[in-house]
């Protein structure tokens, strides 16, 4: 008998296991039709009366299986359709029972998003303003507690768009500051971006600075109009019409009201209020139904469960004990197991993470250089070309030494900027060599003649010396040479008084494959480097220090070198010892051009060309289109001192209509102009006009834009701040390369 009822209790749980598995397979189609998300797909398609019915059912669902993660995402999509029909009630409601489930759950993540939910619909009555800040900041704690940086961006959006709506601007602009920062932090997250700019532009109107606020809503409505995002496009449209109207441009208010217009009846076009109120009141009607059954239910099962519990109770505290005795063998092996799952899973989410944020924080470093280096190289162009436009003056001799100074300064500080942004780069693994052909006789002149101002300065002498076998014309990466030439010399003028500077270039071999191998030699017999300190000096931001000399600098050169050095599989040999100067050399590889003829981008200008520059210039006339007043008269004064003539444009749109009506011999553009940038400015402009030649002035890195600049049809580039021969000489190759395309 004993020996049946072991067979036969195992039989009847897979039969009853069969059944259950039928039965939840039924379940699991019907999950599908009343599922999260598929309730998702119908808001998104704005069909809220088919979006509230699946909620329905779905939370009916989930209630009676006491699931309260899925009630939790049943509540808050509910609330989320809710607000979005404006419906604040009942939208706080759906939202106070989430919370209620999140609490349950105790997880933090959905508290945070109940606690921005909420916040939300607080912020829609000025009395609990207090109430909704709170729970905005709360759920930023949260956010950033558990690194979800979008979502804690987003609060910080409600949150200004409160400030914004009570008129308290001291706080709104601290949270838009905030958000604004975190966004840059991801430059592919364009909604939040067109939501930041659109509130920028709404503080910037209340604040009566109409520039600022046009800025931030033209960039608020390009973004949501190339990235196809109606609602933030509707809202910036609204805030730019306000302003232009408060401006008294009717016409631009007028435009952008039409354009606003047509967007919030895209947005409304396919809903009917009628359908949703009816949706609604459904949904009411159910929840209360679906308690009162579930009451009864219990009450009925209560019952028979009573009835029936006297009967089998030795049936069931055997079948119990035979089955809490195999659930124990089960449950030990799979909390072994699961307990190691849980650590292997915990490692590699910290691993995740840990590298998400690497590479976040590399993004926001190389934005961060990249905008610096366009914010500093914008007003150093105007103190560079002031400076050098003065020190062409004849008339100004008393403060020629001051100019001088001034200029070497600046000069020094752009060279900073370009270290710092070079290391950056080459920390990003972003740089490669070029091999394009170039004079080595004209590339060590002009280095030689950047340095003449700190060899006066420091009383030394430069002394330089090419080996007649080292071809002078070479294939090669010249702009990488030059950076390794001039922190070499800077280092050793730096590090020098009363003395003497030697480079020397010799060939050291010449292999059967076309490669010379070229040995650069500078020598210096300044104030040397210790035995102690040769270990460190190539580290950055690393200086060797020494009493009885006053310089400056980052210690950035010498790792530069050395990283630089690296790229040619190469390396700097340091001979040196205290008091007795020092010696830097390396060897690198390179080949001779087949051709002689330098591409345009690797040009230096000579003193050749300088002397003709003007001659050929004489009798064009200039297009000079900036929105800096002060570059863009610098640049003028420059071409005035020359005897050429020149107009002038302050964006892209009137640049085009002053080209319609007038022809130019060269078209000076800058890139980053209001209204209507370079880019677009010169495409339109090529539409209608082939020949005339289009320089791009920009301070932004080449390696970012060369691409879109070319593409554009531009013909060349230069980078501001520039040198005035090297200005000159891109005018004269463009003029005439028009006259050999015409010809």
């Amino acid at each position: 008998m004993r020996l049946l009822r072991v067979f036969i209790i195992p039989i009847i749980f897979i039969s009853s296991q069969a059944v259950y598995g039928q039965e939840r397979a039924q379940a699991n189609d019907e999950e599908r039709v009343y599922s999260i998300e598929f309730a998702r797909e119908q808001l998104k398609k704005k069909e809220y009366t088919s979006a509230i019915k699946t909620l329905d059912e779905l939370l009916n669902s989930s209630e009676i299986e006491e699931n309260s993660r899925k009630q939790f995402q049943g509540f808050t999509l509910l609330g989320d359709i809710y607000l979005t029909l404006k419906d604040t009630p009942k939208a706080h409601e759906a939202f106070e029972r989430a919370l209620k489930m999140a609490q349950k759950s105790k997880n933090d993540t959905l508290l945070a998003i109940s606690y921005s939910n909420l916040g939300k619909t607080y912020s829609v009555y000025p009395e609990f303003e207090k109430r909704a800040t709170t729970l905005f900041k709360k759920s930023i704690e949260t956010y950033t507690k558990l690194n979800l940086r979008d979502d804690a961006l987003q609060s910080y959006i409600e949150l200004s768009r409160m400030y914004l709506t009570r008129d308290n601007i001291a706080m709104a602009y601290p949270a838009l500051m905030e958000a604004k920062m975190m966004s840059l932090r991801d430059t592919l997250n364009f909604k939040p971006r067109a939501q930041i700019l659109t509130l920028l532009g709404k503080y910037y109107i209340k604040k009566d600075k109409s520039t600022l606020a046009e800025e931030s809503l033209l960039e608020a409505i390009d973004i949501a109009f190339e990235q196809e995002l109606i609602a933030e496009e509707e809202q910036a449209q609204q805030q730019i019409a306000r302003l232009y109207e408060q401006e008294k441009k009717f016409e631009e208010a007028y435009y952008h009201s039409k354009r606003q217009l047509l967007l919030a009846n895209q947005l409304y076009k396919n809903e009917t209020q009628q359908e949703i109120r009816l949706a609604s009141a459904q949904f009411d009607y159910r929840a209360n139904k679906r308690e009162l059954e579930i009451t009864k239910k219990e009450k009925s099962l209560t019952d028979i469960l009573a009835a029936s519990s006297r009967k089998a109770n030795t049936v069931l505290i055997v079948a119990s004990i035979l089955l809490l005795l195999g659930l124990f063998i089960i449950y030990t092996m799979y909390k072994s197991r699961k307990n190691y799952s849980v650590r292997l899973r915990e490692k590699n989410i910290e691993l995740t993470r840990a590298k998400n944020e690497a590479e976040e924080l590399s993004k926001l470093k190389t934005q961060f250089f990249s905008t610096i280096s366009h914010e500093l190289r914008t007003p150093l162009y105007g103190v560079i070309g002031i400076a050098t436009i003065l020190l062409e003056d004849k008339k100004i001799k008393t403060h020629r030494d001051d100019l001088k100074s001034l200029k070497f300064s600046a000069d020094y500080l752009l060279a900073l900027i370009n270290d710092v942004l070079l290391m950056s780069k080459m920390e990003a693994k972003d740089i490669t060599l070029e091999h394009a052909p170039f004079k080595l006789t004209t590339l060590l002149h002009s280095i030689t003649r950047s340095f003449e101002f700190s060899l006066e300065q420091n009383n030394n002498k430069l002394h330089l010396h090419i080996d007649p076998e080292v071809p002078n014309e070479l294939q090669g990466d010249s702009v990488r040479l030059s950076q390794i030439l001039m922190n070499l010399i800077g280092n050793a003028i730096k590090f020098n008084e009363n003395g003497n500077i030697w480079i020397n270039i010799h060939q050291q071999a010449y292999t059967s494959d076309g490669h010379h191998s070229i040995l650069f030699v500078v020598k210096d017999d300044g104030i040397g480097i210790p035995k102690s300190s040769q270990a460190t000096i190539f580290e950055e931001f690393t200086q060797v220090e020494n009493k009885n000399y006053n310089y400056q600098g980052t210690g950035l050169g010498l790792p530069i070198v050395k990283k630089l050095l690296a790229l040619y599989n190469s390396e700097v040999i340091l001979e040196s010892d205290e008091g007795q100067g020092a010696t830097f050399s390396f060897v690198i590889k390179f080949k001779k051009p087949k051709s002689t003829v330098l591409p345009r981008q690797v040009i230096t200008p000579n003193e050749e060309l300088e002397t003709e520059s003007v001659h050929t210039l004489q009798d064009a006339h200039f297009l000079v289109v900036d929105d800096n007043r002060i570059n863009q008269k610098i640049t003028q004064k420059l071409l005035e001192s020359k005897g050429l003539l020149c107009s002038l444009a302050s964006d892209g749109v009137e640049a085009v209509e002053m080209v319609k009506n007038q022809e130019y011999s060269l078209i000076l553009m800058d890139i980053h102009m209001p209204r209507k940038d370079g880019i677009q400015a010169t495409k339109e402009i090529r539409t209608f006009d082939k020949t005339t030649p289009i320089v791009a002035l920009t301070a932004v890195e080449i390696q970012e834009i060369r691409h879109k600049i070319y593409k554009a049809g531009m013909d060349d580039i230069l980078v501001k701040p520039y040198d005035v021969s090297l200005f000159l000489s891109v005018l004269v190759r463009n003029i005439r390369n028009k006259h050999i395309v015409t010809a």
